[in-house]
């Protein structure tokens, strides 16, 4: 899976990359931490909400509980008035007796004066000499069949009722306290009725947030803080028929249309046959309206924030992209063989480190090629130079003069000693010519190229006798130091034909080569006529030469050049010349032939 996984990534673009980062690091774990966020919002308004609506029906039950008892009270202390009881019993013969009884008892008017919560009192009696005014009511048929005058004439003494009632006197309608007073003397009953103050009931519910209604145990609502409500029934405005019956509790339920959450509390007045509600309609839609506010707000920026981000995400990969692709123009066409250019990228991130260090590879490469260029270049010349000794040592250095003489001396030898010694000659004579034949290679012990050193000179000292001595001062630890072949012979060549050839008594050469650190040091001197100034700095001249005679020193230049180009640095042959003391040419190698090797 994780392979699997990691192919999928690695075949992506960078621009998919970065736009799948961030879609899994940002997008994701935003719309997830939003979403959460918002319901938890939303929860918390609710809640909040709730409390606050449990807060105020509790208030609201409190100040109308308050308010009933007002009206309670002044029930209860006018059932037990005796002077009421005789008015409502007397049988009275005119009118005057009537009116006068009437204005002998002012309670009513006292208690309508003394608390603002009562808004009218009257009590129906059923007592054909008394006259129907304000406060005192012949209950007519009308009258005793409405069921809140029946339900009185039912209960029994001391218990009151709370109906929503219309009075006759002034036709509206109020929460009005119902019950019944019996007179034991008298055997007779009346029912008592007062209402409450409606617009003091309505003040109490217009100072709450949320819709809240008193309702009566027929689902008629008594007072509400919501316009055109009064008068209604919980069904009228919608509710939920499985809440309507409902007596406490919160509920969810469509309200007026509108997606609602109910908070249903009851309220028993005191000594009451019959009880009242207090409902509170929480909208959910008003209740969470801030956090929608809030968390639209919450959307519109994070919106903002992740097009900005999408925006530049595209900015930033289109960047990385064209850089990426200028890069990789440009490898393709240094794979093509184009070394020529730099790549320019700018800044200092990665792309611009990694184009910087492409330069400098490129560079590298650059100087590589021209180093390994340089060295096939030598290497050229070099093989080219190693081919040319092998010929010019076989025509040049081996002449016919030098052959003639040879051969000279050998006729004379066999003519005057015998076999023996012309037998040993031609050995060497013949030791030599193959150690020639096999200097076609790049590097020989300094042990084979002092084996030709020693025929050479066995064969030149055959030829001058007593003229001719040498002597080797070879270190034995040198011995297996590698060194290009033919390298010495040359030199000693040089020593005998032009060191000592031209000196009548003849001379010493003397081989000399010691191991010195890392070094190897090798000179051939002679005792000869030696150079000059001017001849040693024309020698020198000749050395260094871009082009060679023809009729130059080929092999001293063959060697001076070979040394240079077979050691970085080396720089060739070095000699020391003193007029009738002799000359000295002398090299150094590095230990093992290769060391410093192109």
């Amino acid at each position: 899976m994780a392979p699997t996984l990691t192919r999928i990534i690695n075949d992506m673009k960078l621009r998919t990359k970065l736009f799948v980062s961030f879609i899994f690091v940002v997008f994701v774990p935003v719309l997830i931490v939003g979403l959460f966020l918002t319901v938890q919002l939303r929860e918390m308004a609710l809640g909040n909400a709730e409390e606050q609506t449990a807060a105020d029906i509790q208030r609201v039950k409190v100040r109308t509980s308050e308010l009933l008892n007002v009206a309670y009270d002044s029930a209860y202390r006018l059932a037990n008035d005796s002077r009421l009881e005789r008015i409502v019993n007397r049988k009275y013969e005119t009118v005057y007796d009537v009116v006068e009884a009437y204005r002998s008892y002012p309670d009513f008017k006292e208690l309508l004066r003394l608390y603002k919560e009562i808004s009218g009192i009257r009590f129906y009696m059923d007592n054909p000499t008394m006259l129907n005014n304000w406060e005192f009511l012949q209950p007519d048929k009308q009258i005793m069949d409405a069921p809140w005058y029946r339900s009185a004439q039912y209960t029994s003494p001391g218990i009151v009722g709370w109906d929503y009632i219309k009075d006759e006197r002034d036709g509206k309608m109020y929460l009005s306290l119902v019950q019944k007073v019996s007179f034991y003397k008298e055997q007779t009953s009346g029912v008592l009725v007062i209402n409450i103050n409606m617009a003091l009931l309505n003040s109490i519910l217009k100072q709450e947030t949320f819709d809240t209604m008193i309702v009566d145990d027929n689902g008629k609502i008594i007072a509400s803080n919501r316009a055109g409500w009064n008068g209604s029934t919980l069904d009228d405005i919608g509710m939920d028929r499985r809440v309507i019956s409902e007596t406490e509790g919160i509920f969810r339920s469509d309200v007026d249309g509108q997606a609602s959450q109910m908070l249903i509390e009851p309220l028993i007045p005191k000594s009451s046959y019959n009880s009242l509600r207090i409902v509170s309609v929480l909208s959910i839609g008003s209740a969470v309206k801030d956090a929608n506010r809030i968390n639209r707000l919450a959307l519109t920026v994070v919106s903002a924030g992740l097009i900005i981000a999408i925006l530049l995400i595209y900015a930033v990969s289109t960047i990385l992209s064209k850089r990426m692709l200028k890069l990789s123009k440009h490898i393709n066409k240094v794979a093509t063989g184009n070394l020529e250019g730099a790549l320019e990228i700018d800044g200092k991130d990665e792309i611009a480190q990694l184009s910087r260090q492409f330069n400098a590879m490129v560079q590298s490469i650059q100087s590589l090629m021209t180093e390994v260029q340089e060295s096939n270049r030598k290497n050229m010349i070099l093989e080219s130079k190693q081919n040319e000794i092998k010929l010019k040592m076989m025509a040049s250095q081996i002449n016919p003069h030098f052959l003639f003489n040879t051969l000279e001396s050998i006729r004379m030898k066999a003519h005057l000693k015998g076999e023996r010694e012309i037998s040993q000659i031609v050995g060497l004579l013949g030791k030599l010519m193959r150690k020639n034949l096999e200097a076609g290679r790049r590097k020989t012990a300094l042990s084979d190229e002092l084996t030709i050193v020693r025929c050479y000179l066995e064969i030149q000292k055959f030829r001058y006798e007593d003229r001719l001595h040498y002597k080797l001062e070879i270190d034995p630890e040198a011995e297996c130091a590698g060194i290009p072949p033919l390298i010495i012979q040359p030199l000693v060549e040089n020593a005998v034909i032009h060191g000592l050839e031209g000196k009548e008594e003849g001379g010493t050469v003397t081989i000399s080569v010691q191991a010195e650190g890392d070094r190897v040091h090798v000179s051939v001197a002679d005792d000869g006529t030696g150079m000059g100034r001017e001849q040693l700095d024309k020698l020198r001249g000749t050395l260094d030469a871009a082009e060679e005679e023809e009729q130059a020193r080929i092999g001293l230049r063959n060697v001076h050049t070979r040394l240079k180009l077979s050691y970085a640095g080396n720089p060739g042959l070095d000699y020391d010349s003193i007029p009738g003391k002799g000359t000295k040419v002398r090299f150094t190698i590095p230990w093992g032939g290769d060391a410093d090797e192109v």
